[in-house]
């Protein structure tokens, strides 16, 4: 099992990034929660990693705290939901933003990420329930970094292919992109306030 890598971050196209490690380049997906918290490409990164196994691919995960890479874990145990799912989970909310969904019992909310149905949500909810009971959240989490953003020549471009990766469709992203008003924005601001509207 590889369950960290130490390297220099050669890509970003999310959901994908790319890392060089010791010559070794390895392909993993992210939730947006850490690709907005990656530096500059070029630059050392250090991703927590848990690597899924199926009969027709090995997919390697990256998490840029331990806190995502657990509540990944957990997600990925809850029936119906796979990687993919709970990867479109962690793009949507942080961490703690989906503990406090859960133990508000909100359906509401989770039923607005893609893949997540009504059924799915009170799923969630009640299996996730007893295994976040020691999740603590800190009193100044707002979930998303406001600092951090993606690099790109053309945030609105990598803002609506990042929400078309999610499971949006083309059209759906681009309008809500264009509601913002604000194309000078980085994209990762555009991707947040996005996912908010929609």
């Amino acid at each position: 099992m590889i369950g960290r890598l130490k390297g220099i971050l050669l890509e970003k196209q999310p959901p994908f990034i790319l890392i060089d490690v010791n010559g070794v380049g390895y392909e993993c997906q992210a939730p947006m929660n850490t690709i907005y918290n990656l530096p500059e490409i070029e630059s050392p990164v250090i991703l927590h990693t848990h690597l899924s196994v199926s009969e027709n691919s090995h997919t390697l995960f990256a998490f840029y705290s331990l806190e995502e890479r657990s509540l990944f874990r957990e997600l990925i145990k809850v029936n119906g939901v796979g990687p993919k799912l709970a990867l479109a989970i962690l793009s949507a909310m942080s961490a703690n933003e989906f503990v406090q969904n859960v133990r508000q019992g909100d359906v509401n909310r989770l039923v607005k990420i893609p893949g997540v149905g009504k059924k799915t949500a009170e799923r969630l909810i009640i299996e996730m329930k007893d295994r976040l009971k020691g999740w603590s959240i800190p009193s100044n989490a707002n979930g998303l970094n406001n600092e951090m953003s993606l690099v790109n020549n053309s945030h609105v471009e990598e803002a609506i292919s990042a929400l078309v990766a999610l499971g949006y469709k083309q059209q759906a992203a681009s309008q809500a992109i264009k509601k913002i008003g604000d194309d000078t924005l980085p994209s990762a601001s555009l991707i947040r306030q996005a996912l908010k509207n929609m």
